[in-house]
């Protein structure tokens, strides 16, 4: 069988291409390891989405799937590996060796947590180290932990985490705090929360599970060390774009280089939607918008091919 379109992706991006697609009409398949993308990993809750001053992640990303499969959408819980075209045709290949054929394609595979790259950090993932809050803040109820990332990012984790824990150190590499006055303001306000800046990180040690974070404090130049039971990373994110590499053009940092106004990319047929793209601002509704988009411009890209 060759689809009409294949979407890479279950985030918001994914799916709202995913409704779009099947109100087109159009036979689609959309691929992804699991629905929510990001939102699973970092967004315990929502604001200001549009229609939800308030949201958790998990509710929001139940409301997006149970709506995606109101519509007639097939759906493959799988890992793309590889994407490649031949005589205007695409096939994506799977982790499990299948491969699906289509006219047109929706690469929204976002991103994955950016690692901090330093000692110890591997050796204690799962361990007392997460890029998951909404996973793991449970775990830490009445401990003491860190939050590496000054941004919304960050602090929004704080915010969670001061349900749980007893004392939160929010570190940032940067002289100043990158986040939003009402974040800073809210983590402030829970009492719990100690702001620590301009510092280099160096080590996480402990022996079966975290102990202590090591860093300089660039300013005074001494090495310091905090006694923590859990390490939460938020200093960002990369694309999960490894499966397209050699098809399309990409920037500096392996974003998928898109035409803004259409979502497509230098090859014919081939679109891209979300944190996958290079797109500048990264949040839910602006990778919702971009999905639609997308799928509006497969759907024409697709009815002059058959035309």
């Amino acid at each position: 069988m060759i689809y009409d379109l294949i979407i890479v992706g279950g985030g918001p991006a994914g799916m709202s291409a995913g409704i779009y697609a099947s109100r087109a009409n159009l036979k689609t398949l959309l691929i992804t390891k699991s629905f929510g993308g990001q939102i699973n990993l970092k967004a315990v809750l929502i604001e200001n989405y549009l229609g939800f001053e308030e949201i958790s992640g998990l509710e929001l990303i139940k409301k997006f799937e149970h709506h995606l499969k109101k519509f007639p959408i097939e759906i493959s819980e799988n890992t793309v590996t590889k994407i490649k075209k031949e005589k205007q045709i695409f096939t994506i290949s799977t982790a499990d060796k299948k491969q699906f054929q289509a006219k047109t394609v929706i690469v929204s595979s976002g991103a994955d947590p950016r690692p901090l790259e330093i000692p110890g950090e591997k050796e204690f993932i799962g361990k007392g180290i997460s890029y998951c809050v909404a996973c793991d803040g449970p775990l830490f109820k009445n401990k003491t932990v860190a939050v590496i990332g000054g941004g919304n990012a960050g602090f929004e984790v704080a915010r969670a985490l001061a349900t749980w824990v007893e004392k939160i150190y929010v570190l940032e590499c940067l002289k100043q705090i990158q986040a939003d006055e009402a974040n800073i303001k809210a983590v402030k306000n829970s009492g719990k929360a100690e702001i620590i800046t301009n510092i280099e990180l160096k080590e996480i040690k402990g022996n079966n599970f975290v102990e202590s974070l090591i860093y300089k404090d660039n300013e005074s130049k001494e090495t310091k060390i905090l006694k923590v039971d859990g390490i939460f990373i938020e200093i960002g994110s990369v694309p999960a774009t490894d499966f397209i590499k050699g098809l399309v053009d990409f920037n500096e940092i392996d974003e998928i280089k898109v035409d803004a106004k259409t979502g497509a990319t230098n090859i014919e047929g081939l679109f891209a939607a979300g944190d996958a793209d290079d797109v500048p601002y990264k949040q839910i509704i602006i990778a919702a918008g971009e999905g639609a988009k997308a799928a509006i411009s497969a759907t024409r890209y697709f009815r002059n091919l058959e035309d």
